[in-house]
């Protein structure tokens, strides 16, 4: 394997070929959170709340309930009603309980949380174009098939 990895953490020697993967992978992946993590706390949002916006980007003007946006963000949070709350109270969000079950409430992205994703949209795709420029298509197309059988497992 390459330097990179020995270099950045101070370690000459692995277990194994497989130990020395995963760390790669660890590293290359808290890589790409601070990446956009930099990007995001610029608009005054954390990573998760700007993942939640994502989502009810995807689906907007409908919505989803809590437990939809759960299920969809790429770390699993448990507090989602706490991100809701603070997205909410920025105006970037909003509930609404006018379903059938009026237990669950229905979140929405509001224009206020559609315009802020607009002016992240641009440095966000120039922080991950940076990274993506580094690996040919042939090489993401292996790396996605490879964390898939990390993940996935089938």
């Amino acid at each position: 394997m390459g330097s990179g990895l020995r270099r950045r953490i101070k370690q000459a020697h692995f277990k194994s070929p497989q130990q020395e993967a995963l760390l790669n992978l660890s590293v290359a992946a808290a890589y790409l959170r601070e990446e956009s993590e930099r990007v995001v706390s610029a608009f005054d949002i954390t990573l998760p709340q700007y993942n939640v916006l994502r989502i009810l980007r995807g689906v907007h003007p409908d919505g989803h309930p809590r437990g939809e946006i759960a299920s969809r963000m790429l770390d699993r949070a448990p507090d989602v009603t706490r991100i809701v709350d603070r997205l909410s109270a920025k105006n970037l969000v909003e509930r609404d309980r006018s379903g059938d079950d009026k237990r669950q409430s229905i979140t929405r992205i509001t224009s206020a949380g559609l315009d802020l994703l607009r002016r992240i949209d641009v440095p966000m795709q120039h922080a991950f174009d940076e990274v993506a420029n580094r690996l040919s298509a042939r090489d993401c197309r292996n790396l996605s098939r490879l964390c898939e059988l990390l993940y996935d497992g089938d």
